[in-house]
């Protein structure tokens, strides 16, 4: 008969790849870890891994059936904190997942505000791209992800938290750096550097700059926004640039030059999302609210308002 202890360790081995490494995630002995597998495999009529001498490999049933029992664990994941839902908003942990683009430049102001505001509130954050939040949200591993929206998936349930505006940056001694406002029909591929593959800021820009075939953009495999700004500031090209990085104060270098698009300006909207069947919904609406008042001035909400009565 299958266990919920089979499942679990079933998905540590799937998430390793090694059992050793699965037993140590799953807090048991290998022989332990071992033997409940094989029932598993038992149990479905046929191996889940693949033996090696590296570790083990899912077989075809093996990823037909990972996937069953990661849903499986989040559906039960939900059913135990069904009891916590009926507490406080935002006086539980929460495992939150964050893209790259986000992370550095959310996180320092929503853990001051949690702080003052909440001070119950914990949060676990792992920073990693869309594809792979949006995979441990399913499985039950994260709780809830901040991510641009709208994501491709009727599994989840999303809240806006605010608008995020791209801006060119450019190096200052650039023919880019004098003309403003910027128009994305003039950015050439010989000169746009991104993220590399797989980074939604990435696939964000290249929508921004819908002309350009990406397979003429020039390749440096770089994962991180810093060192994008970097290559821009010694002249190696031209780049885009969320608004919540500029007011993070982290593109204080002279060698760099920033200018607006054209109005309507190009933007991502940043949001909160969760699993549909999760009991914690006031959670994740109250941290989509707190994102929100995190990076968006008052003064500026009160404009906004103020604009969409009149």
């Amino acid at each position: 008969m299958l266990s919920l202890k089979q499942l679990r360790y079933f998905s540590a081995l799937a998430e390793t790849g090694h059992f050793g490494r699965a037993a140590t995630l799953a807090g048991v002995s290998q022989p332990a870890l071992s033997m409940q597998i094989r029932e598993l495999e038992h149990e479905l009529g046929g191996p889940l891994v693949e033996r090696t001498g590296a570790g083990a490999r899912l077989t075809e049933l093996g990823t037909e059936a990972i996937e069953r029992a990661r849903a499986i664990l989040a559906a039960v994941r939900d059913l135990e904190e069904l009891g916590d839902a009926r507490a406080a908003p935002l006086t539980r942990p929460i495992r939150l997942g964050v893209i790259p683009s986000v992370a550095p430049y959310l996180l320092p102001r929503l853990l001051d505000l949690l702080s003052a505001d909440h001070p119950r509130a914990q949060l676990v954050v792992r920073e990693t791209i869309t594809e792979e939040l949006t995979e441990e949200l399913a499985d039950g591993t994260l709780d809830a992800i901040v991510v641009s929206l709208p994501l491709d998936s009727g599994d989840f349930e999303t809240a806006a938290s605010f608008d995020d505006s791209f801006l060119l940056a450019v190096p200052s001694d650039s023919p880019h750096a004098d003309r403003s406002p910027a128009l994305a029909e003039a950015i050439d591929a010989d000169e746009l550097l991104l993220l590399s593959d797989g980074h939604c800021l990435r696939d964000q820009a290249l929508s921004v700059c819908h002309r350009i075939d990406p397979r003429r953009l020039k390749s440096f495999g770089a994962t991180s926004l810093a060192t994008v700004l970097q290559l821009v500031a010694a002249g190696q090209g031209i780049t885009l640039v969320p608004d919540i990085a500029v007011t993070a104060g982290v593109l204080n270098d002279p060698r760099l030059t920033l200018v607006h698009f054209a109005r309507p300006e190009p933007y991502r909207t940043i949001g909160v999302a969760w699993r549909r069947n999760s009991p914690r919904t006031a959670d994740f609406e109250a941290l989509a609210k707190i994102i929100h008042r995190a990076i968006v001035p008052a003064a500026e909400d009160n404009a906004e308002t103020e604009k969409e009565s009149a």
